[in-house]
């Protein structure tokens, strides 16, 4: 742990990622999947004449640059901000193991951002081929940002053979990427069928016009639902062991994909059952619910890819508590402390007497001095710990899985064995990455935020003692170890 923890109360800085990244999907997927709407559509018209659907086209490229290359470029840039404060680890090894990869995918971005600009800015000053070819320029630099950008965060969930090679390329072609592609590629093109509908039902005067629009908008849309649906089947089969081991353990995660499947076999059958059989259905509220739908499957597919890769940020290589897998035997032996340089110098500057700095630079930090501080410090200390280790998935007093609503009438032996063994109490957590001494400090500050239990509270049938069921929780704690 190099870096410095940057904390975000109620919300959590992963969740204030998820937030952030999956607003800029819902819109970069338009992005990908409206770029080749216009691309087709614009060398349709032109080949036909067609000077109202061309005029509609006009307008619709406005509200495309306006919500794709401006918004959706600002959400990018966001995206990058809040990784590099809320992951740094993770994005450090990202940005190390893929410098070729991310230094093509901007260059394609540049591209992208220029193609749009002139296919909007010159509309009816270029010549009509020109002006096509900045749309398909556009679509096909677009197209391969997506296919970039879902290597390296596939990457994320299976490395496959990198661990061993440490080749770019095992690293890339991993063995989620095809699914991720397929999936990501069906869901460009439903979306920009579902951001058309909504745009040109407000926008489209013309009736026959917005029946036109309707009709050939319902194929690439059914296309997408149909890889959407491969696309995710695929990703699930190809899941790592452990990633399948938290969806299926995960009640909340089953009905997320329960929700995913049946909002896109809903919009497909809705849309083979309208627009392509039965044109006439468009009105702006049907199109906000189909977009909504669109939106919906696209917010809970990112949700549930997020989560499935617990305990870890990159499987088997960086864990979710931003520490690498490979040290956590190490960071056991010497100290949390000792291994991070944050926390040594947090509390090197707090308290001078437990920290040795050695000639090489190394640190030695005094544990059983530590233990023996007032209750006061120790909490202070614990609060550090739990800060750099624990914070990423969990809020303190409220918010996110707050500690304080989780630990409601624990003991103080089931608190401490859970710190010691997080992964036996929840196979989806990191694993404890410090000392005994560290795990005891860390305890302090967890016992000192737990409420106790409410009065009255039934277990069993019978009204239990509060140290009974402590004692019964314990034992089952005891027997997972």
């Amino acid at each position: 742990m190099s870096y410095p923890w940057w904390h975000v109360p109620f919300l959590t800085a992963p969740m204030l990622i998820a937030l952030i990244a999956t607003v800029h999907v819902l819109v970069s997927h338009y992005a990908v999947g409206g770029g080749l709407f216009l691309a087709v559509e614009t060398s349709h018209a032109y080949k036909h004449n067609d000077e109202g659907y061309l005029a509609y086209l006009k307008q619709h490229a406005w509200f495309f640059v306006l919500l794709t290359v401006v918004f959706g470029a600002i959400t990018g840039v966001g995206i990058w901000w809040i990784i590099g404060l809320a992951s740094p680890l993770a994005t450090h090894f990202l940005i190390q193991t893929f410098v070729f990869g991310w230094a093509t995918e901007w260059v394609f971005f540049v591209i992208e951002l220029a193609a749009g600009f002139a296919f909007y800015y010159f509309w009816g000053k270029l010549d009509r081929r020109t002006h096509v070819a900045m749309g398909w320029i556009y679509a096909a630099a677009a197209w391969i940002s997506l296919v970039l950008i879902t290597g390296i965060t596939a990457f994320m969930l299976d490395p496959g053979q990198w661990p061993e090679t440490h080749n770019f390329w095992h690293g890339f072609f991993n063995p989620q990427f095809l699914p991720q592609v397929l999936a990501r590629t069906g869901a460009a093109f439903l979306l920009a069928s579902m951001y058309v509908y909504f745009h040109a039902s407000f926008k489209c005067q013309d009736t026959d016009l917005l029946r036109y629009i309707e009709r050939r908008s319902s194929r690439p849309a059914m296309l997408g639902s149909a890889l959407v649906a491969s696309g995710g089947l695929w990703w699930y089969l190809l899941l790592p062991a452990s990633s399948k081991a938290a969806l299926q353990g995960a009640a909340v995660i089953n009905v997320l994909m329960v929700i995913m499947f049946t909002l896109t076999i809903v919009v497909f059958a809705l849309l083979y059952i309208g627009p392509y059989r039965n044109p006439g259905w468009l009105s702006p509220g049907f199109a906000i619910m189909f977009l909504g739908f669109g939106l919906a499957a696209t917010a809970t597919g990112e949700y549930i890819r997020e989560a499935v890769r617990k305990p870890y940020i990159v499987y088997n290589l960086v864990l979710g508590n931003q520490v690498l897998a490979e040290k956590v035997p190490l960071l056991r032996e010497n100290g949390f402390i000792e291994g991070t340089r944050w926390p040594s110098a947090w509390l090197a500057a707090r308290h001078p007497q437990l920290v040795t700095t050695h000639p090489d630079g190394s640190l030695t930090v005094d544990e059983q001095g530590m233990l023996a501080l007032p209750k006061y410090d120790r909490v202070e200390i614990g609060e550090v710990l739990f800060m750099y280790h624990c914070n990423d998935c969990h809020a303190e007093r409220s918010g996110v899985n707050a500690m304080e609503h989780l630990l409601t009438g624990w003991s103080r032996e089931m608190v401490a064995t859970s710190v010691r063994h997080p992964e036996k109490l929840k196979y989806f957590m990191p694993p404890w990455s410090g000392t005994d001494a560290e795990a005891e400090i860390l305890t302090d500050y967890l016992m000192d935020m737990r409420p106790e239990m409410p009065e009255g509270m039934f277990f069993g049938g019978r009204h239990d003692s509060l140290s009974d069921v402590q004692a019964m929780i314990g034992n089952t704690v005891e027997e997972a170890r």
